[in-house]
């Protein structure tokens, strides 16, 4: 049985025990929520040693991080250095976006080493092997979608990214609506250019049933992605958008009633008067599914930074009621992320996350910026390095400019601010 079938029936699972433990929250609350759709826990049958992650209703926002090769360049060795980078500057979760190489290999090992939840877009493999076997992506056939689904299911892949929404209609709606930037999810344009070219009706969409039995087998926990997410500020929470929204809604409740968790994937492009409308649109929709945001992005000028600009868009959804945050690193809109830019990536978001997660009222989230304030109140330099975001940096910005008087810093030095008022109290 899946996870949602267990709390169903009020089966506390060893995978919801552990995020009970780990989050603080009461494990029979945590299964309510699991059986009520509220939040999902990732975890195939399939993953050796997974560390399970809640994500969704009174959890702490969760991070995930992209990793993956394109075919200009394939280097299974630094993708798994990016995998440990995610994870030691603290991702909660990692998707393999790989389309360059041994697919499958690339894909296995990241398996093999992670502990934390994968997630995989299956029709990007789908789409390579029809160009690679057969010349083009027009030549994917329906059978092949979901022989890559069961495969990736079969190897252990925890979550999948599924674009059931982008339908027909909704394509048709986006073509006489107009829009800048039209589609930029690559599944979204895939399924579009073969959806086109043949006359016919997404496969994940009409044979839906076929992927809920799949995802059911192994409990995958399935993301349904919005393949026709808005690619500019300009375009964001326009008609094509939302229909595919609705369309998701509607699917959200057929995997429920099959037994399948859910997670909605939301908009990148957004700017920052339409964020919390936004969440307030898919909260409503998927009836309070967990909503995963690529972003958002709030501002299309920030190429080189746009890590930054993700991280305040972040922020916002998250205080409004975002669940999961997908990471953008510095390198987005340019270039494949390094192994420094998948580090700047995580930790921007994870510093966003962290920001929601205080103005949600987390207690742990408040009790740790409380502790930064105390010891930094008492120039506690140790602990401060110790409740940092990213300690690594820290603790190279302070060694690497020591002050003549150790307690301090080199910006004030001996006129320190809480050295002199704390003397002064002294005294």
């Amino acid at each position: 049985m899946t996870q949602l079938e267990q709390a169903r029936k009020g089966v506390i699972t060893k995978e919801t025990k552990h995020v009970a433990e780990t989050e603080g929250v009461d494990p029979d609350l945590l299964c309510a929520r699991i059986a009520e759709g509220t939040v999902v826990i990732p975890a195939n049958q399939n993953h050796p040693h997974l560390l399970p992650k809640g994500i969704g209703k009174g959890l702490t926002i969760k991070v995930n991080a992209n990793i993956g090769t394109s075919k200009d360049h394939v280097d299974i060795n630094e993708e798994l250095k990016k995998l440990r980078v995610a994870v030691e500057a603290g991702a909660d979760a990692v998707m393999d976006l790989s389309t360059g190489g041994d697919l499958v290999a690339i894909r296995q090992a990241i398996l093999k080493e992670t502990r934390i939840p994968l997630g995989t877009v299956p029709i990007y493999q789908a789409a390579v092997d029809a160009v690679a076997d057969k010349g083009g992506i027009i030549h994917m056939t329906p059978d092949m979608l979901f022989e890559v689904v069961e495969m990736q299911a079969r190897e252990g892949v925890d979550f999948m990214t599924i674009h059931s929404g982008v339908t027909r209609g909704a394509v048709d709606r986006l073509k006489k609506q107009g829009r800048i930037t039209n589609i930029v999810s690559r599944g979204g344009a895939f399924l579009t250019t073969w959806m086109l070219y043949h006359d016919l009706e997404n496969p994940f969409y009409e044979e839906y049933d076929r992927l809920l039995e799949i995802a059911r087998k192994y409990d995958i926990t399935l993301s349904l992605g919005d393949g026709l997410r808005p690619g500019c500020i300009a375009d964001a929470t326009d008609r094509a958008q939302i229909q595919e929204l609705l369309t998701l809604g509607e699917l959200t409740q057929r995997a429920w009633d099959a037994g399948v968790q859910v997670m909605i994937e939301g908009p990148g492009h957004v700017p920052l008067d339409q964020v919390e409308a936004n969440i307030l649109l898919e909260k409503k929709l998927c009836q309070g599914a967990p909503f995963y945001v690529l972003g958002p992005l709030v501002t299309d000028i920030a190429a080189g930074y746009d890590h930054i600009a993700c991280a305040i868009g972040g922020a916002l959804a998250g205080k409004a009621g975002a669940d999961f945050l997908c990471y953008v690193t510095p390198a987005e809109h340019l270039k494949l992320p390094s192994i420094e830019d998948v580090h700047e990536g995580v930790i921007a978001t994870r510093i966003a996350a962290h920001a929601a997660d205080i103005a949600r009222g987390h207690k742990r989230a408040i009790e740790q910026d409380r502790k930064m304030a105390e010891a930094r109140n008492r120039l506690d330099w140790k602990t401060q390095m110790d409740l940092v975001i990213d300690p690594v940096r820290a603790k190279a910005y302070r060694e690497g400019s020591m002050p003549s008087l150790d307690e301090v810093c080199t910006m004030c030095g001996e006129f320190c601010a809480i050295r002199m008022v704390r003397d002064y109290f002294q005294k």
